[in-house]
């Protein structure tokens, strides 16, 4: 339990709204809403259920937020993930992800004290640290000033020999003003130098043709990447990185973001900065999608997009930690935020009973980080967590189907059994399949989904309860990558080019069922509302006032 006082966690009576009923609490993993069309597989999947949401009460159905700073990411070009939005939903107000996080753990060096960079340390007597990202100021994927303290940082930490791996910008930031930033770079590294640390840069290219692909777009891209940093191999070697970028810049048609990969070399033409075995990465980006495909070749040992040659045995951390679910990479320099006072916590102080499923993929998802990235019960006696193992050895659209029936089982069953007063659950078939890039099985997953939600709702209907149905981002609505006018793109061989990302898309939000007060209804005064104001309205369900720091309720009850 917390550390507050008891009556320091009560809440406020609803003056309308009654306690006790019982609240199913479902969100889609997933599940954005966009346009309907073919590759729309919400739209193409048979989902009576959440399209009678809708189309039956219109007041009692709404778009919310998912990405960008409505989940605390820096901008609006950021989707929404599942670890950041499970942590909006659960804490009713919005925490600094990314780049903000990043600030905070450098400017007060508690970046320096944390596992992540005690496990890269491991390196420094014998070791190189290297250091692998986008060299910019443009804010998106990462920032010159983070890497310029975190030189200074871990040199002043010990680190004695310290190798630059750069990719240029020009894509967030204007053409050709790389020349800039690597002097920049350069003048810091020559600092660091005259007080005796052997720092210098190893290595580059443009980052849309060396390491920072995508989705598994192009593992070509990754793996020049990989012989330039790791092996130290590139068509091109320079002695000097300034001059490096100088003269690829006056090829035809050159520019920053395709720059070919090139490797500095010493006076014997050997290149400076190989990763060996023993040696650090820190992969310092702090924007999770163009740097998940370099993270896998340098963490899995049973990697296979590409031929590596050689696989230094290393302590790599990423700047965060890029991916919830792959828990990739393993070891990262700054922590998720501590978010304190959940809407779990508060409501478990305030006598609701509360029950969490899904499957194995999700759990943590509905349990962890609902709760402030905070591992277990509040109160055991309170509360009831059940995870249903997900499928092994498969990829999901195999079985797209999921353990949908199962979670929609266990929380049919506990809602039934009147030991609990919040039923909580995550659905991951829109998202998991969704991910495949496979388009016939997401539509399946798609209608499992739906029939699960029915499943809880006819449950809901007996006990004369409560249902909040919502999702955490956008998915499986849009399978295809789009060009500026929005029609689907296809590639040089003229063949669709299937998008396996989440998306930039509200989601859906549904309140209903026979223990909802009547006048219950969605306010207009709300427009911009996100993930995080869930917590409050679910907070009122239950017949309770939020506290004042969490983001505004979305409903209203008026008077007949």
């Amino acid at each position: 339990m917390g550390s507050k006082g008891q009556n320091a966690w009560k809440l406020a009576d609803h003056p309308k709204l009654p306690k006790g009923k019982t609240i199913a609490m479902v969100v889609l993993d997933g599940w954005g809403e966009a346009r309907p069309d073919e590759y729309n597989c919400i739209h193409v999947a048979d989902t009576p259920t959440m399209d009678s949401f809708k189309t039956t009460a219109p007041e009692k159905w709404r778009l919310i937020k998912a990405h960008g700073s409505a989940v605390g990411l820096p901008s609006e070009d950021d989707m929404g993930n599942s670890e950041v939005g499970h942590n909006a939903l659960g804490a009713g107000r919005i925490f600094a992800q990314g780049a903000k996080l990043v600030d905070s753990a450098l400017a007060s060096g508690k970046i320096y004290g944390g596992e992540g960079f005690k496990y890269i340390k491991q390196s420094f007597d014998n070791g190189t640290l290297h250091l692998i990202g986008l060299l910019s100021d443009g804010g998106v994927h990462s920032r010159l000033d983070q890497l310029l303290l975190l030189l200074k940082g871990a040199a002043e930490q010990g680190a004695k020999r310290i190798r630059v791996h750069f990719l240029t910008d020009g894509r967030d930031v204007l053409d050709g003003s790389s020349v800039g930033f690597v002097e920049t770079l350069e003048k810091d590294l020559s600092n660091l130098r005259e007080k005796g640390v052997d720092a210098q840069i190893a290595s580059g290219g443009g980052r849309m043709y060396v390491t920072m692909d995508r989705y598994e777009n192009d593992w070509n891209v990754v793996k020049r990447g990989w012989d330039a940093q790791v092996l130290g191999e590139a068509p091109y070697k320079f002695r000097s990185a300034v001059e490096a970028v100088k003269k690829l810049r006056e090829e035809p048609k050159a520019n920053d973001q395709y720059l070919p990969p090139f490797v500095i070399v010493d006076e014997s033409g050997n290149p400076v900065g190989p990763v060996k075995d023993g040696d650090a990465v820190v992969t310092f980006n702090f924007r999770a999608d163009r740097m998940t495909m370099l993270a896998k070749a340098l963490e899995y040992a049973d990697f296979d997009k590409f031929d590596r040659v050689r696989v230094p045995k290393i302590y790599y951390a990423g700047m965060l930690q890029y991916d919830g679910e792959l828990k990739l990479p393993s070891h990262y320099l700054v922590s998720p935020p501590e978010i304190e006072r959940t809407s779990g916590e508060y409501l478990v102080h305030n006598g609701v009973r509360t029950f969490a499923c899904s499957e194995t993929v999700k759990f943590g998802h509905v349990t962890f980080f609902w709760n402030g990235n905070r591992s277990g019960c509040f109160n055991e006696e309170m509360e009831e967590y059940v995870e249903i193992p997900s499928d092994v050895g498969i990829t999901f659209n195999v079985q797209p189907k999921m353990k949908a029936l199962e979670i929609a089982e266990k929380a049919r069953d506990a809602i039934l059994s009147g030991k609990f007063d919040q039923i909580r659950v995550n659905l991951p078939n829109g998202d998991m399949v969704g991910h495949t890039g496979d388009i016939e099985a997401t539509v399946v997953a798609c209608k499992a989904a739906d029939e699960a939600v029915k499943t809880i709702i006819d449950a809901i209907e007996q006990v004369g309860g409560i249902y909040v149905i919502t999702a955490d981002h956008g998915n499986a609505e849009d399978m295809v990558k789009r060009d500026k006018s929005g029609a689907p793109q296809l590639d040089k061989g003229g063949k669709l080019q299937i998008l396996t990302s989440h998306t930039l898309k509200p989601v859906p939000i549904a309140i209903g069922g026979p223990g909802l007060k009547a006048g219950t209804r969605f306010r207009n005064d709300v427009p911009t509302g996100g993930l995080a104001n869930v917590a409050a309205t679910v907070m009122n369900l239950h017949g309770f006032i939020a506290p004042d720091d969490y983001e505004p309720t979305l409903i209203e009850v008026v008077d007949n």
